[in-house]
């Protein structure tokens, strides 16, 4: 237990939940009664079909299926009473028509020629008719070219016989190398179990194969069952719910060599969303697990099936490793096939968790107003620019270059996002940048020199001999009148 521990860790404990395994599983909060199972543990069904009516003659329709699916005591004695009936009816056929021949009366006279030599009784037509069936004729008993009638009976024997032995004997036949017994050798676990993997509380149970042949493209589907009731008011008893069990990533497709551990992660896709441990005291559900494969030595397509009830599986355990390496080889423990220990897992369910880290998480309102209020900017801004767009060109030159208005309002957009931001500081640097005085003038600086921007850029972005004859505004004197009293309405 030492080294056990030492492997596992302190917070790990070993439990056995074999029947042959001295630990027990963990206690339940409250005992209950003996839980009724739709499919057992041995994978039958259990199921009853009544009230049949008329309809039981579709069972004689399809007779050969019929007698594979009964029990092997009425197999062995529909077998022995077909062939029984056969050869009592055979053999009264072959003593009628000596009897009809008058050969038993004349059976020792050498001068006559009977219909079948040394047939003078019942017994000795039962001998002729088992020897013929059986074709180890002996040569003392055998049909003549006299009895026309013989012959015809001894081709009606060999047609009906070989449909009696092809039927009776495929049967029996198809009921030894079913494949259910090739079930026989695929074990689960006894028990299921939950626990975190990966970061995700997930469902796990466990598969093995004990036969050296494998599972030719085994597949694994879990059902659950559980009751429920529809908004419509309908109830449902047995209403059967799909586990992912790795449909969509190829996880269901085993390779099944070695005991294989199949997982289904719950989350909110998953029918155990809001399952916790509390709950399963209180839940009633069902677990039914195929195992679909072909048997490699027989071709034969083999099921097998087991269930788990909410009493069968345990919260915070996993399954204690079973593969171990070997000189040259990997050496399967089943042993500890059904063995599980706890591990430290949360008892609130996968809903429950979710919630909590949201309420746990910290809240980004602000920053989700403030981008909004950038965007509503940015918007207005837009809107601006195709207002003065659609202006006409006399009033865009009125008005100065086009790009002014834009840039006073980008100028604008940019101080309230810093204002904006202001929220997001810590205080310390908030009632700094709040002292009168900064914030202002610093916003007045910025707009005078935007106001002096595009004087400057206009004189600079003339040619060279424009920029000498403007001599710093020396460029009014060459101007025309009409020209000079627009420029001076247009800048008072």
């Amino acid at each position: 237990m030492s080294a056990l521990r030492r492997k596992l860790g302190d917070d790990y404990q070993v439990v056995s939940t074999s029947a042959s395994g001295a630990g027990l599983p963990p206690p339940r909060a409250a005992p209950r009664g003996k839980r009724q199972r739709f499919v057992d543990k041995n994978g039958r069904c259990n199921v009853q079909h009544g009230n049949l009516g008329g309809e039981t003659s579709r069972y004689l329709s399809d007779l050969f299926t019929t007698l594979v699916d009964l029990k092997w005591r009425w197999n062995l004695f529909i077998f022995i009473l077909t062939y029984t009936v056969a050869w009592l009816f055979m053999a009264s056929m072959w003593w009628v028509i000596a009897y009809m021949r008058g050969d038993l009366n004349k059976a020792h006279d050498d001068s006559y020629t009977p219909c079948v030599a040394n047939v003078y009784n019942f017994p000795s037509a039962f001998l002729f008719f088992i020897e013929t069936e059986a074709t180890i004729g002996y040569g003392y008993r055998y049909i003549t070219d006299k009895c026309p009638e013989g012959i015809i009976l001894f081709l009606f024997q060999s047609i009906l016989g070989s449909i009696v032995d092809a039927f009776l004997i495929g049967c029996m036949f198809i009921k030894m190398s079913q494949p259910k017994k090739r079930a026989e050798t695929l074990m689960f676990s006894e028990h299921a179990a939950i626990s975190m993997r990966d970061g995700k509380l997930t469902l796990m149970f466990r598969v093995g194969n004990l036969r050296n042949s494998h599972m030719v493209s085994a597949q694994i589907r879990c059902k659950l069952l559980k009751s429920r009731q529809t908004p419509e008011g309908e109830f449902l008893p047995l209403d059967q719910l799909e586990l992912d069990v790795g449909f969509s990533t190829g996880a269901d497709q085993l390779f099944l060599v070695s005991p294989l551990t199949i997982c289904h992660v719950i989350d909110s896709k998953s029918p155990f969303y809001e399952l916790s441990q509390r709950s399963m005291h209180t839940e009633q559900f069902e677990i039914v697990v195929i195992l679909e494969g072909i048997v490699e030595t027989t071709g034969m397509t083999c099921q097998a099936r087991t269930s788990y009830t909410e009493d069968e599986v345990l919260w915070g355990h996993r399954f204690f490793p079973v593969i171990s390496l070997e000189e040259g080889f990997f050496k399967v423990d089943y042993s500890q096939f059904h063995a599980t220990f706890e591990v430290p897992t949360p008892p609130y369910s996968v809903k429950e968790q979710e919630e909590m880290l949201l309420m746990s998480s910290p809240l980004i309102a602000p920053a989700v107003s403030n981008s909004k209020e950038r965007n509503s900017s940015v918007e207005c801004l837009d809107g601006l620019d195709e207002v003065g767009t659609k202006l006409p060109s006399k009033l865009q030159k009125i008005t100065g270059r086009e790009d002014f208005p834009k840039k006073l309002l980008r100028m604008s957009s940019t101080t309230s996002e810093k204002a904006y931001s202001m929220g997001d500081l810590p205080m310390k640097l908030q009632r700094i940048s709040s002292v009168p005085g900064n914030s202002e003038e610093k916003l007045g600086s910025k707009t005078t020199k935007m106001l002096s921007d595009p004087m400057s850029q206009s004189v600079a972005e003339l040619p060279p001999k424009l920029q000498r004859l403007s001599g710093g505004g020396r460029m009014e004197g060459n101007l025309p009148p009409k020209l000079r009293k627009m420029n001076s309405d247009r800048f008072t």
